[in-house]
Order: C-alpha cells, then structure tokens, then sequence
C-alpha cells in the first residue's frame, strides 16, 4: 500500500461486514488522525485489484497536504466485478460474485460461444438473463415490473441489435455502422448479446452497490462517529463506488454528520440524484435530494466527455432500465419500447455516426444523464467549474460543485491522476 495509515473495510453483497471495522477507523482518530478519505472502487475482478486500485489511487495524496494535516486512509472492498467479454465473458470472474447461478452462467457462456444465428438461441438467452436477474417468471407488462429494466422483457433479438448499436457507436469493435435491417444476419447481433450481459450485470451490481452504501457502509460511519466524534471522513467513490459512497449518506443514523467532503469520480448514476425536482416532471425528486444537508462541507462530482461508457452505454441501459424512475419516489416517465427503439435505429440510422445511436441510445434525452459525463443536474446553486480553475483556487467549501475533468479523464477508469487526487484534497480543505 502507497500510503499509512491504511485500513481495509470489506462488505458483503447484502453490506455486512466483519465485526470491528467501525472500531479500526475510529482508532486512527486516537493516533492523531484528524481525518480520514475513504476511496470506493467500482467494477474489478478480484479484491487484490481493488487493493492495487486504492494504492494507486492514494499514492499522490501524502506530498498534497498541507503541513500539519494528519490523514489517514481505507479502501472500500465490495463484491463487484469487470469482465473482458472478448471472445467470450470470463464468466469465471462473474460467478466470484454471482456464486449462486454458476450453473446459468455456464449456459449463458455455452450460447455466447456458439453464437448461433437463430432465433431460438436468442430466446433461450433471454430467458437465462432473467433468471440471472432473478426476474419472475411470466413477468411483463401486466405484472409489477417497474424495477425490472424493460430490456430483460423486450423481444431478445431487437434487444442485442439494439446494443450492437451502440458498441458501434463507441468503437468498440465490428464495421462502425449501425444495423440496416434486424432479423438479418442474425449470428452478429451476439456482439450485443455480450452488451446485454454486461448491462444486466450492470443492473445487479447498481443495486448492490446502493444496497452496500445504505446498509453498510452508512450504519458504520455513524459507529465511527460516535466512537472518534472528531474525525472528519472524506468519501470518494469511482463510477458504481460512486453510486454507493452517495447511497451511503442515506444510511447515517438520523443526528450524525461524520461526513465533511464527498468526491464522485466518473460516477455511474442519474445526474438528476440530487434534484429536488426532476425537470421533466416535477413532481418527483432524485432519491438522494434529501441528502445534501448530511454533508458538511461540499458534494463534488468530475465528469468527462470521453467516458463512452456514460456517455452513450450508460444511457441506453438506463433509458431501457428507467433509471430516472429507480432514482426518483416514484415511477418513472414511460418511453419508447426498447422493440420500437430497436427497430427505428435499424431502419433509420444507415450510416456510421454517432449522432444516429446517440439518438437510439438516448444521449440526446437528458432524462438518461449520468452525473460522471455531464455533473450535477438540476440542483440550483451547483457551482460549475473547469478542472484548471479547481486546481488554481480551490473547491468551493459547501454545495454541489461540478468539475470538468476532461483534459486529464481520457476514459471511464482514467482516475489514477495527481490532478484527481488534488481536487479530493482541497474537497476536504486539507491542501496546501
């Protein structure tokens, strides 16, 4: 580990964890640290990767503080996970977290290996993504599916056309030009069958990481601050980490505000969380509105205009998900049919630019923002800043605070930066 004081919180799926964490971190407050950043990785395949991640990630924080700052430090450990998918899932890496359906996982691998150009092995790949979601069976439109993302109930086929898409669009492989036709060839929309797992993975693993965040990782913070009332904590969360770093501020006991900074990296969630009403219907608010006044100091989100990942990927799935209803009181706004979706791209985006999956994808509907390619959205008072002028005066010291990351974030998990790490150390107040 890059830096000391360290020490390791780990947490199940359901956000247990073992006894006495809450005491190691308040026990740094009785050697003389004052406080303490708590960095949340977001999807890795092993717990060691998570380890090096928060290694690198901590390394340049030391020689940024300012004389007489006593800083301590933990890495957030949860089960999540990243898999390749080329030239099929490393679905090893998947059952390390989904241990319970290996057995799906190896039917699901057996398909996306044959890449069988048939209906019929769509179907059956349908089928076992939602039992790896634990979707009921004969669920649709007449049951109680609003937290059932809609692409795990569309038609299979238009569904991986649709995602093919949009990896097109990214240049993430294949002839960079959307499908002109579905139901053709269908043997290379299984491209977008490895889209379509990765986004119902996507699905589990933003659950999970609220449910980490509410559940755990808050409850333990609030021990930490009745045990060491003096420790000011710094959250900083990276795309799904993000998500629960923020869920986590829902979970402190009512009365307790151990938090000072929260700092959201690429963060994989709605830019909408923090508004007290929705835009586009305003009788709604983001789940997490109320959750500002628990923060003592500011809420600062970097973003980057390159991250593909949430800037046309992440909008899909949650144009198809109705993420702005999952992160709102109540359900979401209807919308287009991931079917009619489908089929209008195919037959109206013939050529290779992105503006055509753009509109598939939803990146033109900022109903399917996410907070870590555009900021916050929606907050009054959010203070939008570039990333030079964070670096030469400072973060302001409370409200939501938007940072333009983009001359140094080239990607979703380019976060390894000294520009990165100033921006959490002047959060905190704690730089030179």
């Amino acid at each position: 580990m890059s830096v000391e004081p360290y020490r390791e919180l780990v947490f199940d799926k359901e956000g247990d964890g073992p006894a006495g964490q809450a005491g190691a971190l308040a026990s740094l407050a009785r050697q003389g640290v004052g406080d303490l950043i708590v960095f949340a990785h977001g999807w890795n395949s092993s717990p060691s990767g998570a380890t090096r991640l928060c290694s690198d990630f901590f390394a340049p924080f030391p020689e940024l503080l300012a004389p007489g700052v006593e800083a301590g430090y933990a890495g957030l450990i949860w089960p999540s996970m990243m898999f390749s998918g080329e030239p099929a899932p490393d679905y090893r890496a998947l059952v390390t977290v989904l241990p319970e359906k290996e057995q799906v996982l190896d039917r699901i691998t057996d398909l996306l290996v044959a890449a069988a150009p048939e209906e019929t092995a769509f179907a059956r790949f349908g089928a076992l993504l939602r039992e790896l979601a634990d979707v009921p069976p004969g669920e649709g439109a007449a049951g109680p599916a609003a937290r059932v993302p809609e692409f795990l109930l569309a038609d299979p086929v238009e569904t991986c056309a649709l995602f093919t898409a949009a990896l097109d669009a990214c240049g993430r492989g294949g002839t960079g030009r959307a499908p002109e036709g579905l139901r053709v060839d269908l043997g290379a929309y299984w491209r977008g069958a490895r889209e379509t797992l990765r986004q119902t993975t996507y699905y589990l693993m933003r659950q999970r990481a609220g449910r980490v965040g509410e559940f755990g990782l808050g409850p333990l913070l609030g021990e930490v601050a009745r045990a060491a009332p003096g420790l000011r904590v710094h959250l900083v969360g990276h795309s799904m980490g993000a998500r629960l770093v923020a869920y986590a501020l829902k979970g402190l006991p009512p009365g307790a505000r151990p938090v000072a900074s929260v700092t959201l990296l690429q963060g994989a969630f709605s830019h909408y969380a923090f508004a007290e009403r929705l835009p586009h219907d305003p009788r709604r608010s983001g789940a997490l509105w109320d959750v500002r006044s628990r923060v003592r100091g500011p809420v600062v989100a970097c973003y980057s205009r390159h991250d593909t990942a949430l800037g046309v990927m992440y909008p899909l799935a949650s144009r198809l998900a109705d993420e702005s209803a999952s992160l709102a009181a109540a359900v979401g706004v209807p919308g287009p049919s991931p079917a009619g979706v489908a089929a209008g791209a195919a037959a109206g985006v013939p050529g290779a630019a992105l503006s055509g999956a753009a509109r598939l994808a939803g990146v033109d509907d900022p109903r399917w923002g996410a907070i870590g390619h555009d900021g916050v959205r929606a907050v009054p008072g959010t203070a939008e800043r570039t990333l030079a002028r964070v670096l030469r005066e400072g973060v302001p010291g409370s409200g939501c605070v938007s940072v333009d990351a983009a001359e140094v974030v080239r990607s979703h998990a380019d976060i390894c930066h000294e520009e990165l790490a100033r921006v959490v150390v002047s959060a905190a107040g704690a730089g030179r």
